[in-house]
């Protein structure tokens, strides 16, 4: 299965801490939350990110497949 750009939003702005933690993902910082977007490669790797959101006690928000038109 070939891997696909998810966006995933979370409560908060993503300080120099937290950009280490999802190293390779783009990171955008908007106005109370952060949207981490990049291609992710399996479900695996997706429950890995949330999980990691979950541990460092950040809420999530929204996570959605990037469709290209």
């Amino acid at each position: 299965m070939a891997s696909s750009t998810y966006e995933i939003t979370f409560k908060g702005e993503a300080g120099a801490r937290l950009r280490a933690a999802f190293e390779g993902l783009d990171i955008s910082p908007q106005h109370g939350v952060t949207v981490l977007k990049g291609e992710i490669p399996d479900q695996a790797a997706l429950h890995g990110i949330i999980n990691r959101l979950d541990s460092l006690g950040l809420e999530l928000v929204d996570v959605r497949i990037v469709v290209d038109d």
